[in-house]
């Protein structure tokens, strides 16, 4: 069972949210289908959601994980795996995450520039009076919505779908910052 406590914490600076989480045992953090060791298992959704729920609630840039466990439960080799797992986790995810926006950027910088392109092409064939050529008047017909659709699909891309990704991205920023941060105790 997992309950989620959230405190802003003054011992560190005006900027850190303090998360505590209280775990019953290392296995709330993981994944009940994955039988590997801790080192290599999957972090449980709940775990994750519960995290995400506390940090989009809070306006800080620093977090600190405190993750309360029995004391009958404490292995210090346990914990620095979980440690090590986590910030893996964190920054794995962040770097594909960061990597997606850019593609998606990419996309549609591509589409914008040839939407340009094509509006270009356009004009200069309206110039060469296309009711001259049956070709002429298919590439005006053609290059018109296309260069409309790849320059509105293409800021699209730029605007909306890059910041989309934005929440999860800035969740994963401040969690991969949070290596040293990530702290055990007991009750």
């Amino acid at each position: 069972m997992i309950i989620t406590t959230m405190t802003d914490s003054n011992s560190h600076s005006e900027e850190t949210q303090e998360i505590s989480l209280r775990l019953e045992h290392y296995d709330d953090m993981f994944s009940d289908f994955d039988i590997r060791p801790y080192s290599k298992r999957a972090l449980s959704v709940d775990f994750l959601d519960e995290i995400k729920r506390a940090i989009r609630d809070g306006r800080y840039e620093q977090v600190e994980l405190v993750l309360h466990i029995p004391a009958k439960e404490v292995s210090e080799s346990h914990q620095a795996t979980i440690r090590d797992r986590l910030s893996g986790h964190f920054k794995r995810h962040f770097d594909l995450l960061l990597k997606e926006k850019r593609k998606v950027r990419r996309l549609g910088v591509s589409m914008v520039i040839l939407g340009i392109v094509s509006m270009v092409a356009a004009t200069v064939i309206v110039f060469e009076d296309p009711r001259e050529s049956l070709l002429l008047s298919f590439l005006v017909i053609f290059l018109e919505p296309a260069a409309w659709f790849l320059l509105w699909e293409g800021m699209d891309q730029i605007i909306f779908n890059s910041k989309s990704i934005n929440p999860e991205l800035d969740f994963y920023r401040k969690m991969s910052n949070s290596h040293g941060h990530v702290h055990f105790s007991t009750y």
